[in-house]
């Protein structure tokens, strides 16, 4: 599938998804970005810069949920233009889907809303590439029928990101065998490695984290062949709004990207030229 300039999935590049996990400013979303460039570049990573103009799933009132739209969209707007690179966000609503689809290059369903139906038709309807976030509740085959609600409404620029499984109170898990499985979709696999690594409800009114296994997650979904991770990325994380305890500094995630891009170029000169994707499950190892 492509996005914006960028084609992901199959032989090519490995991507990255990151920013800060909600609009918080112009300033940071900017500074934010210009640092995700100087990295990616440097790496030859193609990016796509990711912010959320509004949070809908919060468990307190008072937490911060963002600018709203208007305001939210007017800086992914700017960031766009200003740095060259395609943007994506969150939408929650029917409503939100027009709008945001003339402003971004990939629409994301969130994965507490995974399975809302009418959300995944207006995103399927707009014509944007579509990253459908694999809700805490859902098994990984559970995800075909959620892809072929969009394809099947004629949008086939459809990707599924793994973000953890609910694993007890207060906790996720990930299975990298369903990385395999999702893989069997015939669409592009994301692996979120921040969000992997969030504590539900464990602050109380807010999620904890442990954003010290993001880079081990990565790795090993990146092993598995995944075509693309996802990385929330904040320059000083503890002042973050949103998910303080999981997102990464710049140079940490520079340091992750280190060394999925040397383990990708090795996992490809492996699998030989063709850069194979994902084995399905059963599949002969050779």
């Amino acid at each position: 599938m492509k996005v914006g300039k960028y084609r992901v999935g199959g032989e090519s590049p490995l991507i990255l998804i990151a920013g800060p996990d909600v609009v918080e400013s112009r300033a940071l979303a900017l500074e934010t970005c210009e640092a995700l460039v100087d990295i990616t570049n440097s790496l030859s990573v193609p990016l796509i810069f990711k912010s959320s103009f509004a949070k809908a799933n919060r468990s307190s009132g008072t937490s911060y949920a963002g600018p709203g739209l208007e305001e939210g969209l007017a800086v992914l707007a700017e960031v766009r233009e200003s740095f060259g690179v395609p943007v994506t966000t969150d939408v929650h609503e029917t409503g939100d889907v027009g709008p945001v689809a003339e402003v971004v290059d990939l629409l994301q369903i969130p994965a507490f809303l995974c399975r809302q139906t009418p959300l995944a038709l207006a995103a399927a309807a707009s014509g944007c590439s579509i990253n459908i976030k694999k809700g805490q509740f859902m098994k990984p085959a559970g995800m075909h029928a959620l892809v072929h609600k969009i394809t099947d409404a004629g949008n086939p620029n459809v990707m599924v990101t793994e973000r953890g499984t609910t694993f007890g109170y207060n906790d996720l898990v990930v299975d990298m065998r369903g990385l395999a499985e999702m893989a069997r979709l015939g669409t592009p696999v994301i692996f979120d490695a921040t969000h992997s690594t969030q504590l539900p409800g464990a602050a109380g009114e807010s999620s904890g984290g442990e954003r010290k296994y993001a880079a081990v997650l990565a790795r090993a979904a990146v092993g598995a062949g995944v075509a693309g991770l996802f990385c929330e990325v904040h320059p000083d994380p503890p002042s973050a709004l949103c998910d303080a305890d999981s997102q990464l500094t710049p140079e940490q995630l520079r340091c992750v990207l280190m060394q999925v891009v040397a383990l990708d170029a090795a996992r490809r000169s492996q699998a030989g030229s063709e850069a194979r994707a994902l084995p399905t499950p059963g599949e002969e190892m050779e």
